[in-house]
């Protein structure tokens, strides 16, 4: 169970060692480096999706034949319809950005950051305490090293994510401290979901395919919906699209290698 509590941790441990960027960097994080940043974000949980939650949810349920994409389907658009419940009751990442500037908007943009990336972890932590739940029941295929891969992919696209929270916070004003302090508190929710999962799934280890693509939905959302856009914004660049192909590769070939 100690390997378990340590990879459920590594995720919020990248959150957190990425807002520390905010004591060593004096100015915002550049535009072409936040688009790469998001960009390699985007491509690691699209590979993760896919390669640490699909196709496992596929194979666990293979016995049900030409069927069997049946529970990844139905697990599927749970997660995306859940993540645009969400997105309808708070304020996402792209309606931060779109936030006018005005002489009350300081306080107010410095808590839609943090309650958009908040939300935004949510599915990250499902995916990870899916894939431990699977490891732990035994029944999903899915290997200590697949399910340490996974959480080493959210770890590496945490870590500029968090950079990319604490920066602008300091940036607005608020001491670095505290911009540190607002990074860390965005990635408390990724173990919390994840222990969450974790007992949810092992209540019903049947389910297990539909708990992992859920998970891979709610992570799709949020690339399409959140990422994508902020990493196309501004000035046409092809820096997005190359760090959306190297953050995809990366996750694929170490869930192929480790997994």
């Amino acid at each position: 169970m100690q390997y378990v509590w340590t990879g459920i941790l590594i995720p919020f441990l990248g959150t957190s060692l990425g807002s520390a960027c905010v004591f060593f960097l004096k100015n915002e994080l550049k535009e072409n480096v936040q688009r790469f940043m998001t960009g390699f974000a985007a491509g690691v949980m699209t590979a993760a999706s896919v390669w640490s939650l699909l196709i496992p949810a596929l194979e666990q349920a293979s016995d049900m034949g030409r069927l069997s994409f049946i529970p990844a389907v139905i697990g599927f658009w749970a997660g995306v319809i859940f993540l645009l419940l969400l997105d309808h009751i708070t304020p996402h990442l792209h309606r931060f950005a779109a936030q006018p500037e005005g002489p009350h908007t300081k306080l107010s943009n410095t808590t839609l950051l943090l309650l958009a990336v908040t939300i935004h972890n949510i599915p990250e932590g499902m995916a990870v305490g899916a894939v431990y739940a699977g490891y732990l029941s035994g029944s999903a295929k899915i290997m200590a090293s697949a399910a340490f891969t996974l959480s080493l992919g959210i770890a590496i696209q945490n870590f500029p994510e968090g950079a990319i929270i604490s920066m602008p916070l300091h940036a607005q004003g608020e001491p670095k401290i505290k911009s540190f302090i607002g990074g860390v508190f965005s990635g408390v929710v990724e173990p919390v979901a994840a222990f969450i999962t974790i007992l949810l799934a092992e209540a019903v280890v049947p389910l297990m395919p539909y708990f992992l693509s859920f998970a891979a939905g709610a992570m799709l959302y949020v690339v399409v919906e959140e990422l994508i856009p902020e990493m196309m914004e501004g000035k046409h660049s092809h820096i997005g699209v190359l760090s959306y192909a190297f953050g995809f590769t990366l996750m694929m070939v170490l869930d192929v290698a480790l997994g």
